[in-house]
């Protein structure tokens, strides 16, 4: 795990030299997304490592949204705590990425064990704290899609 976290530490540093470059917009685009995936699981490393992680049934490993084809049912999917859920196939390009913090993990966990149970997603809460931005992001690395509505009592049918 420590040699991982390394890895990743350089990786992380040779995409930031990347960037200091001269690049396409489009190729800048996808180096940046990468960054901001690469800086979550550096981090995540780092936590696993400090907590001393080494069995994928410990629950910090448990709530990291984790992706791989499933030869059983010829399709991949993504494995959260005890949810599975299928890959959507939906794809909306290389758009900007969300920077992911420890609350955009617990929504993960939170999202997706309701969708597990089939009861849907409804995050509710203070304007401005990121509720549609985390439910959008995670609906994209699944392959899901996401329609938002913004409801307020001044609207009707």
């Amino acid at each position: 795990m420590k040699k991982a976290h390394e890895q990743q530490v350089n990786d992380l540093k040779g995409l930031i030299m990347m960037v200091q470059g001269d690049l396409a917009k489009p190729v800048r685009q996808k180096i940046m997304c990468m960054i901001t995936m690469d800086a979550h699981s550096r981090d995540i490393l780092d936590l696993l490592v400090r907590e001393g992680v080494t069995k994928i049934d410990e629950f910090q490993w448990q709530t990291q949204l984790k992706g791989l084809f499933d030869s059983g049912q010829k399709d991949f999917v993504f494995k959260i705590a005890d949810a599975c859920l299928n890959y959507g196939y939906e794809y909306l390009g290389n758009g900007a990425r969300l920077v992911i913090t420890p609350l955009t993990d617990r929504i993960y966990v939170t999202a997706t064990q309701a969708l597990h149970l089939k009861m849907g997603c409804a995050p509710a809460g203070p304007a401005g704290t990121g509720k549609t931005e985390s439910t959008k992001d995670l609906a994209s690395a699944l392959g899901k899609a996401c329609y938002v509505f913004n409801c307020s009592d001044q609207m009707d049918y």
